[in-house]
Parts: C-alpha cells; sequence; structure tokens
C-alpha cells in the first residue's frame, strides 16, 4: 500500500486533500480510482491514516480517513546523524539509506579533511529534502527526516549534552566497539543518540580530542576500516538490531 505525505491544513474534516507532485503522481503514474486504500502522515504532527480514495477531481485528489494507524515504523530511540562532507552522490546515498533504516535527522558536518565543499547550500538542502522524502515513502516511514544545514565539529560538541550519547566512529579506536556501549546496562534506557561519522580522509586528530572533552564516546565498527558512506549504514543497523528488532 502507497504512503503519501500531507501538512495540517490539507487535513479538513475527516477528509485529505493530495495536492501537486503526489496528486499527479497518484492520478498520472500510479492511475489509482477511487475506493483505492493509501497511507497518509501528517508532516505536522506525525500521526498516520489509513485513507481511501473518494474523488480524483482537476487538481487534487479527497481521501476519506477511515482509521488513525498506530506508529509501526519508527524507532523507539531517536538516532541523528552528523555526517562529515563527502562528495555530492555519496551524501545523496547516505540520505537515502539511513532515510530507509530509521534515521532521525541528518546533519552534513564541515570537517577539517573534508574534500567537498558546498555551493549554493539552500539549492543542494532542497534537494536533499526531497530525497529523504521519497526514501520516507518507499520505506513506509511516519516521519520524513530533516536534512539540517551544515554544522561544524564545534557545532556538535555544544550540543552533545543533549544526547543520552554521542557515538564517534574512529578507525584507530582499539579498545570499545560499538557493541561494548549499546548493550551495556546504561544503553537500555537510551532515548537519542548522535552517530558522528568522518568524511573520506577521516578525522582530525584535534576533533577527536575535542569530540572527547565533550563528553563523546569513541567507538570502533570492527576490524575492516569501512567507506565514509558504508560506516553510517553499518552504524544505524546495528542500533536497528539492538533497539527495533
Amino acid at each position: 500500500m502507497y504512503k503519501f505525505f500531507v501538512q495540517e491544513n490539507q487535513i479538513i474534516n475527516n477528509k485529505v486533500n493530495i495536492e501537486g507532485k503526489d496528486f499527479n503522481h497518484i492520478k498520472n503514474v500510479l492511475r489509482m480510482k477511487p475506493q483505492t486504500k493509501i497511507f497518509i502522515s501528517n508532516k505536522d504532527n506525525e500521526k498516520t491514516y489509513l485513507c481511501e480514495i473518494e474523488n480524483i477531481e482537476n487538481e487534487k485528489v479527497v481521501c476519506k480517513i477511515i482509521e488513525e494507524c498506530e506508529n509501526t515504523t519508527e524507532l523507539r530511540i531517536k538516532v541523528d546523524l552528523y555526517q562529515g562532507l563527502p562528495k555530492v552522490d555519496k551524501l545523496e546515498y547516505i540520505i537515502q539509506k539511513t532515510v530507509e533504516l530509521g534515521i532521525n535527522k541528518i546533519f552534513p558536518t564541515n570537517m577539517k579533511n573534508c574534500v567537498a565543499k558546498i555551493k549554493d547550500e539552500a539549492k543542494k538542502n532542497e534537494r536533499w529534502q526531497k530525497i529523504s522524502e521519497a526514501a520516507a515513502k518507499q520505506s513506509k516511514r511516519d516521519i520524513i527526516p530533516k536534512v539540517e544545514f551544515s554544522v561544524n565539529i564545534d557545532d556538535i560538541c555544544n550540543c552533545i549534552s543533549k544526547y543520552d550519547i554521542a557515538l564517534v566512529a574512529y578507525e584507530n579506536e582499539e579498545n570499545i566497539s560499538i557493541k561494548d556501549v549499546i548493550t551495556s546496562n546504561e544503553a537500555q534506557d537510551y532515548k537519542k543518540i548522535a552517530i558522528i561519522v568522518g568524511p573520506e580522509g577521516g578525522f582530525n586528530d584535534k576533533e577527536i580530542e575535542k569530540l572527547k572533552l565533550s563528553g563523546a564516546k569513541i567507538v570502533s565498527l570492527g576490524k575492516r576500516i569501512l567507506r565514509t558512506e558504508t560506516a553510517p549504514v553499518a552504524m544505524l543497523s546495528m542500533i536497528m538490531y539492538q533497539y527495533d528488532l
């Protein structure tokens, strides 16, 4: 069953009006007919409804809400990704795959060893958000994870205290694995986790020290060195296995 997202003002008296690109997709691509059932999520309050198409008009699809659905697709903990800026195609891949796996927010992060630089960030952010929305629809998420505007290491250090734990994937860490942390007794009470991944060139030593001093936990992801686009997918998969399966 297909999933679509709307805003609060598109829901009126138990009816939902789908417009714009989704209207075109329903009418001209999927060729849906009245009485077809679909899921619709409210972007503003994260509620999801089972709906039935009632009428397909010239510029909108009118749906009737049948019932509100329980949240069944979101992780029980919120996980935010701080991703060292990779090349554009790699970041798009990271956004798509981490959204499918359940990420809450994504923060592209400027780091010392970043090769890529963001030009015309507003335009790129708009594209990244569309990728997030497409992945959320495909994986039947109840939210569309937000891709924030870029931050830096100092920004991360200033907000680490907002998380129950911040995990930094570092290839030189030999003693503490991510498994050690997420299977500990304390981990059972975690509600919000940050995962921090370096760019293609890895972390600068000073960045690691800053993150340590701010309370981040430096962890190993195993014996093999992972690419920057593989590491967040691996981390989120491990967290999903521990908390969601």
